[in-house]
C-alpha cells in the first residue's frame, strides 16, 4: 500500500483563524448520553478555516464558487518545495531556480506549523512568482501559511495574479512531515454552493513504483 502523509489541520475549538474571522465552534444537538439513539453534532466555521482552497469568487467578483470548482486541478501529481530560505516573500527567481515543474506545487515556509496560535509573520508569494509559476505548466498552488498575500494587504497582488493566470489556491496546508518530493495530492474541496473557499481534507500519497 502506499503510504499517506496526512497534510490538513485538524478543525478544533482552539483553531486560530483570521483576525476578526469566524472561530470554529460545534456542538452536539442530539446525545446518545442524553437518551438518543444516535449522536448528531453542528458546527460553525469560517470557509477559510483551517486547510482550505480558495474559489475565485473570494478575490474576483462573480467568479465561481466553492462548488464551482473543476475537481481535476485538486487531484494528480505535485512536488512539495521546501521553501524556508526563501526569506519573506518566495519570488520569481526562486521559482525559476527550481526547474521543470509538475502541475502542482506546495511550498513547505515554516519550521513548525504554529498550530496553537495566530502568526502574522508568515511567508507570501510574489505577484512574479505567480507568473513564473504559471509559464511553468503549474496549475494549482498550495503552501502553509494563511494566505499568499500579506496580512495588512490591500491589493491582494498575488491573488490576482493568480486571477489572471487561471490558477488555484491551497492554503494552510500542514507540510510539517513529508519530505520535500514528488507525490500524488488528493485535496478535494466541498461543494459549497455561492460559497468563496471550502475546507479540504488533503493528503499527500506515495508515488507508485
Amino acid at each position: 500500500m502506499r503510504r499517506l502523509w496526512d497534510i490538513s489541520q485538524t478543525l478544533t475549538s482552539d483553531l486560530p483563524v483570521w483576525p476578526g474571522d469566524t472561530a470554529f465552534a460545534s456542538r452536539r444537538t442530539w446525545d446518545m448520553a442524553a437518551g438518543s439513539p444516535v449522536n448528531v453534532s453542528a458546527f460553525e466555521a469560517s470557509t477559510h478555516a483551517g486547510t482550505h482552497a480558495d474559489a475565485p469568487l473570494h478575490y474576483a467578483v462573480g467568479g465561481p464558487s466553492a462548488a464551482d470548482l473543476e475537481l481535476d486541478v485538486y487531484l494528480g501529481p505535485c512536488r512539495l518545495v521546501d521553501a524556508r530560505g526563501a526569506g519573506p516573500a518566495i519570488d520569481a527567481a526562486f521559482v525559476r531556480a527550481l526547474g521543470a515543474l509538475p502541475p502542482r506545487v506546495l511550498f513547505r515556509t515554516y519550521e513548525r506549523f504554529p498550530h496553537g496560535a495566530w502568526r502574522s509573520d508568515f511567508v507570501v508569494v510574489t505577484a512574479g512568482a505567480i507568473a513564473a509559476l504559471a509559464a511553468a505548466g503549474v496549475r494549482l498552488i498550495g503552501i502553509d501559511s494563511p494566505s499568499l498575500d500579506p496580512e495588512d494587504s490591500k491589493t491582494m497582488d498575488a491573488h490576482h495574479a493568480v486571477l489572471s493566470a487561471d490558477l488555484r489556491i491551497l492554503e494552510g496546508l500542514v507540510l510539517d512531515e513529508a519530505p520535500p518530493g514528488d507525490y500524488e495530492l488528493i485535496a478535494l474541496p466541498l461543494k459549497l454552493a455561492g460559497l468563496d473557499a471550502a475546507p479540504v481534507r488533503a493528503v499527500l500519497r506515495e508515488l507508485a513504483l
